[in-house]
């Protein structure tokens, strides 16, 4: 067995016990592993299976934001390239949902070209999961989520065509299904609408 195979099962199996009790917010409550498992996939076809690294981060992505691990956790096991890329795409949950969304789109043209990737590759599975296993939102929560993430992926396009392409064809699904709206510009204002 190769030493990235053995590593990316390990991140998988890391994962998995670290996000057991975790479910997605869909209809049909996946569990949660289901999402990295998918930006993963994502990454690994958007890089033709060249960066183990990133498939390991993208498995990783949301331990330290959902899971309380630590960057030193993920470092020790890991490396520190896996850690700062998780670490680049982690949310700081301290502060609240608007601004961290703001935050979200401010900085995603600032971290780097494989975190890109890995942001990308998070927000196309995203938009899969709201179109095919919908949470229960109203249509305009649902709109507003689409343009904000439109919004962040705006600041994070142009490293990687394949995961740009990816993320553009659930955008037109969406819209064509009325699910996302052309033309609606996302802004931090529209986060305390309460209509969730």
């Amino acid at each position: 067995m190769s030493s990235d195979i053995s590593r990316i099962t390990r991140a998988l199996e890391f994962a998995c016990r670290k996000h057991v009790h975790q479910r997605r917010k869909g209809e049909h409550g996946e569990p949660y592993v289901n999402h990295l498992a998918e930006v993963a996939h994502l990454v690994a076809e958007a890089t033709g299976g060249n960066d183990a690294n990133l498939v390991i981060a993208a498995l990783l992505h949301d331990c330290v934001e959902d899971q309380g691990v630590t960057r030193d956790e993920i470092g020790a096991v890991f490396g520190d390239d896996v850690a700062g890329l998780v670490m680049e795409v982690t949310d700081d949950k301290q502060i609240p949902k608007h601004l961290r969304k703001l935050a979200q789109v401010e900085h995603a043209a600032r971290i780097s070209a494989r975190a890109r990737v890995l942001k990308i590759a998070d927000k196309t599975a995203n938009l899969r999961s709201i179109q095919h296993s919908p949470p229960a939102w109203p249509a305009g929560r649902k709109r507003r989520y689409f343009a904000w993430a439109q919004a962040v992926v705006a600041g994070a396009r142009g490293s990687n065509p394949a995961i740009d392409a990816a993320f553009d064809a659930e955008v037109e699904q969406a819209m064509a299904a009325g699910i996302a709206q052309r033309g609606f510009v996302w802004h931090a204002g529209l986060e305390t609408e309460g209509d969730d």
